[in-house]
């Protein structure tokens, strides 16, 4: 793969279209006619993504997709009426009229009296707005470099084994892209990233025992990918696993969801606890802050500034500044996840988290460095083993929770079988505080970072 330079903006030779300093005048261009047109406050973004797509199915080229994008969104408030509007088009009439066009939708939208720019206080400071996270790594790759990586790791799946029958197809994506913004309270920012991927996914068995799994690696650095080896082999395996999956009886046993999926059981906690879902009163974690939700052993930290993070930025969407932070301590909530609009709607000061999350890593002080996935299952000692849910199955006003599920039967601590065809529920609530252990076997799962959670007890229908 080939190796890239970090650069802290778009320049010339990063495959851009536009510069900053392009994206810079277009936004202030478009700050001048909002405050020309009589606006109290305003602000504007210019942003261009581009990159490549390529997917191959059974050694056959069957996708190459050039991707390049920009966009230049205005929002406008007349006190506390707002307005937005975007363009791709950015030619100095086009800015023009999409301010107009805020105006007017400004004009006339109900006043909403927790409307407006972040504090001025709350603004990250000019030399953080430019602090450098190692973000941005363009993937100089053609379509037929790509198509090969593409080749070579289904190639690695097919021949882990000749039970391998069949594939869905492997992909490798480069995309990069970068952004500038600006509004009248003093922010002014911007920054260039990059995101690279590789996966697969292989089909086991024939008949009806056939069996899909996948695997892929994401990072923002092409370096940092996987090997197209070691991603092939490992989705195939996942696979053959799966094969003369059993279906089990209903029945009350602990838990243990793989690490991938545990990430989703955070996204579900974050979900609880950020700021729109407390003000509409559509959590079931209301009024949570200093309470215990998670057992006395667990941390959840966020850190916005790790370096090549997915999660990492040096400011929110608002151009607010951020902090690494502890949410939870001990199992007790420490903090939300606001904008500055639904701080306002709690009666609280933003956290830094327009735009959602920054990297997040939840952990435990009883995890040992040997508690890999064999120690995990070892503490399962009889339950279910989860490595695929199926269905949107969480209720976030009640906690009910319920997903399709397939995975493996483990007993006296060694997986016995895989299962499929189940139905695993409970309440968020229950299971967040029923959680037993965390796993070293931690796993980046986009912007979360855990390892496999072994939950003491949830219901399992079967058959």
């Amino acid at each position: 793969m080939n190796k890239a330079h970090s650069r802290t903006h778009a320049d010339a030779n990063s495959g851009f279209s536009y510069s900053r300093a392009t994206f810079e005048e277009l936004v202030d261009a478009a700050l001048a006619h909002a405050k020309k047109l009589g606006a109290s406050d305003a602000g504007a973004e210019a942003s261009e993504g581009c990159g490549l797509s390529v997917s191959v199915r059974k050694g056959e080229l069957e996708n190459v997709e050039r991707n390049r994008d920009k966009s230049l969104g205005v929002t406008v408030y007349l006190g506390q009426r707002r307005g937005n509007a975007s363009t791709s088009d950015f030619s100095r009439a086009a800015i023009e009229q999409t301010v107009q066009a805020a105006y007017d939708i400004a004009r006339f939208t109900a006043e909403d009296p927790v409307a407006g720019l972040p504090d001025a206080g709350d603004i990250v400071h000019h030399d953080e707005a430019g602090r450098d996270l190692d973000l941005f790594h363009p993937w100089a790759i053609s379509s037929e470099e790509a198509a090969k990586i593409a080749r070579a790791t289904e190639a690695a799946a097919f021949r882990t084994d000749k039970r391998i029958t069949n594939s869905e197809g492997a992909a490798v994506s480069a995309q990069q892209s970068h952004f500038f913004s600006a509004h009248t309270h003093g922010f002014r920012g911007g920054y260039a990233s990059s995101r690279h991927s590789i996966s697969v996914s292989p089909i086991a068995g024939k008949g009806d025992d056939m069996q899909r799994d996948y695997w892929y690696s994401s990072h923002r650095h092409p370096e940092d990918l996987a090997l197209p080896e070691a991603i092939g082999r490992y989705a195939a395996e996942r696979a053959l696993s799966r094969l003369k999956a059993r279906k089990i009886s209903t029945r009350e046993v602990p838990v243990l969801f793989e690490s991938p999926l545990a990430a989703g059981l955070m996204g579900a906690l974050v979900q609880a606890l950020s700021g729109g879902a407390l003000y509409r009163k559509s959590s079931f974690l209301l009024d949570s802050l200093g309470t215990q939700v998670l057992p006395a052993h667990i941390d959840l930290l966020e850190d916005p500034f790790l370096l090549r993070g997915k999660g990492s930025s040096p400011f929110d969407e608002e151009g607010v500044r951020v902090q690494a932070r502890s949410v939870i301590d001990a199992g007790r909530v420490q903090g939300y996840f606001l904008s500055s609009y639904s701080a306002r709607k709690l009666g609280m000061k933003t956290t830094g988290n327009a735009g959602g999350s920054h990297n997040l890593i939840l952990s435990s002080r009883q995890t040992q460095p040997g508690d890999d996935l064999d120690a995990m299952l070892r503490k399962l000692g009889t339950g279910l083993f989860v490595t695929e849910l199926m269905g949107q199955g969480v209720n976030y006003v009640t906690g009910d929770y319920s997903r399709g599920a397939s995975g493996y039967w483990v007993e006296n601590g060694r997986i016995a079988y895989p299962v499929h065809e189940i139905t695993i529920a409970g309440n968020m609530k229950d299971m967040l505080l029923g959680i037993e252990a965390v796993g070293a076997d931690a796993y980046n799962y986009g912007a979360k970072t855990v390892g496999s959670i072994l939950i003491n007890r949830m219901k399992v229908a079967g058959s």
